[in-house]
């Protein structure tokens, strides 16, 4: 198998690509730092089998990108890492059909297990943005939030930080957040604290 890698934070690509050539000892493992020579490579090596995709790198479109990154070759596996919390673009990246999102924030052990899933030809979305994928945005019709997400507003109410919130659910910060962000869409509030009067008015607390 041949990796591409296009990230433009250095020390992350090349402890990405160290434990990429361990997880898979075959494969080769390849490393760009700029949109332009990510294209310039895919143009000159025909068969590279996955492209891991910095979002944030300037020059990037993300489903601009990720569309041209298809048109390469039915076969490419695309996985995507980003810093976004935007739930709506983060909803649209999934959907175009990646086969990998993942949180740059992410631990290396979920990061392994998101790319033994691939390996297998299996598509790797974290918990918090599988929830995401499945809810109505900004509908409120009897309970609209997920389990976690409820679980996250039960904590909210009793005042918990973000930081106490991952601990106790035995998760990231950044995953909280994207819980939150989805939590607050699906209440159409902007903040934690109309967060829980709304979900005390309507019953959900």
């Amino acid at each position: 198998m041949k990796i591409l890698i296009a990230d433009d934070h250095a020390l992350f690509r090349d402890n990405l690509a160290l434990f990429l050539s361990e997880l898979q000892p075959q494969s080769v493992v390849l490393q760009v730092s700029s949109y332009p020579l990510m294209l310039k490579l895919l143009k000159k090596e025909q068969n590279i089998d996955m492209v891991v995709l910095d979002l944030d790198m300037k020059g990037v479109e993300a489903l601009k990108t990720i569309y041209d990154l298809k048109s390469i070759s039915d076969n490419l596996k695309i996985v995507v890492i980003s810093t976004s919390e935007d739930i709506l673009q983060i909803k649209k990246i999934i959907l175009s059909g990646v086969d990998g999102y993942i949180l740059r924030r992410t631990d290396f052990s979920n990061i392994k297990e998101a790319f033994e899933q691939i390996f297998q030809d299996r598509k790797y979305i974290p918990e918090a943005l599988k929830d995401i994928e499945n809810e109505n945005l900004g509908k409120i019709s009897g309970k609209p939030l997920t389990n976690r997400q409820s679980q996250v507003l039960d904590l909210i109410a009793q005042g918990k930080s973000n930081k106490q919130i991952a601990y106790e659910m035995g998760v990231s910060e950044a995953t909280v957040k994207l819980h939150i962000n989805a939590l607050l869409r699906s209440l159409k509030v902007n903040n934690r604290t109309q967060a829980v009067i709304t979900a005390q008015k309507i019953g959900l607390i």
